[in-house]
C-alpha cells in the first residue's frame, strides 16, 4: 500500500488515500481489543480526539504503534492541532468502501462487551 506524501509542515502524517484503503489491513487493523476500544471511543464521540483522551493499559510507545497502525489502514485520521495529536474516525471513507462494515464491527463489539462485562 502507498500512503500519500505529506502535505505543508512536516509535523503532516501520512495517510492511504481513500481509493488505497485495504479491507485485510482495515480488519487487521481492528482485530485487537486496543485499536477497538479506540474506534469505538472515536464512534460514540463523533468528532476528533485527542491522543490524551485514550486512557489504554499500554505504554505511550505502545499506545503509539496502536494509532499508526489505525492510521496506516485508513481506520483513522491523525493531524496536529497545536501540540495535540487529534485522532477522527474515517467513517465516510470506510461506509463508501465497505457499506456496513464499520456498523456491524461496532455493534457486534457493544454486544460482546455486554456479554463480557467490559465497557
Amino acid at each position: 500500500m502507498t500512503i500519500a506524501a505529506p502535505t505543508g509542515s512536516s509535523r503532516d502524517l501520512p495517510h492511504p488515500q481513500r481509493a488505497e484503503i485495504r479491507l485485510e489491513a482495515v480488519l487487521h487493523a481492528l482485530s485487537d481489543p486496543l485499536r477497538l476500544q479506540v474506534v469505538r471511543e472515536l464512534a460514540a464521540d463523533g468528532d476528533e480526539l485527542s491522543c490524551s483522551h485514550f486512557d489504554l493499559p499500554v505504554t505511550k510507545s505502545t499506545t503509539t504503534h496502536h494509532f499508526r497502525v489505525l492510521r496506516e489502514a485508513g481506520v483513522i485520521r491523525q493531524i496536529y492541532r497545536g501540540t495535540a495529536k487529534m485522532n477522527g474516525l474515517r467513517r465516510d471513507d470506510l461506509d463508501g468502501l465497505f457499506p456496513g462494515l464499520l456498523d456491524s464491527v461496532l455493534a457486534a463489539a457493544a454486544r460482546q462487551a455486554v456479554r463480557l462485562g467490559s465497557r
